[in-house]
């Protein structure tokens, strides 16, 4: 199989593991070493931190899912802009938080993720938490 193959089929088990609450399946993507980064703090994170971050997502956010996904591989690595959208579990309210990823890829395991949204959506997103 194709390394391009490979890395789209690497990026669609990711978000779908996050969709579907599997964050642990979402964590095993990522080379122990990973670093995360979130352009509304620009703080390096490390995928332990992700993953208990999502956790908490998970618990306030239901009905999960990636819409609009664009997905684009490139040698060692993938760009993916998409609108995640779900329920607030606290009030009920419809939410929706659109996105840039950045990931490069090294062994078909995530080494950097850099994360783009607009801090006023992840404000909606976050409400309650």
């Amino acid at each position: 199989m194709a390394e391009a193959d490979e890395i789209r089929m690497l990026a669609t088990r990711f978000f779908d593991a996050i969709e579907q609450g599997d964050i642990e399946a979402m964590r095993s993507a990522f080379a122990e070493d990973a670093e995360i980064w979130h352009n509304t703090d620009e703080i390096v994170g490390t995928p332990d931190q992700t993953a208990a971050t999502l956790r908490g997502m998970v618990s306030r956010i239901s009905d999960r899912r990636y819409a609009d996904r664009q997905l684009s591989v490139f040698p060692g690595g993938f760009v993916q802009q998409h609108v995640l959208t779900g329920r607030r579990t606290h009030d009920g309210a419809v939410v929706r938080l659109p996105c840039a990823i950045i990931c490069r890829v090294s062994q078909l395991m995530i080494t950097r993720l850099d994360e783009y949204f607009d801090s006023a959506h992840v404000a909606e997103f976050r409400k309650f938490a």
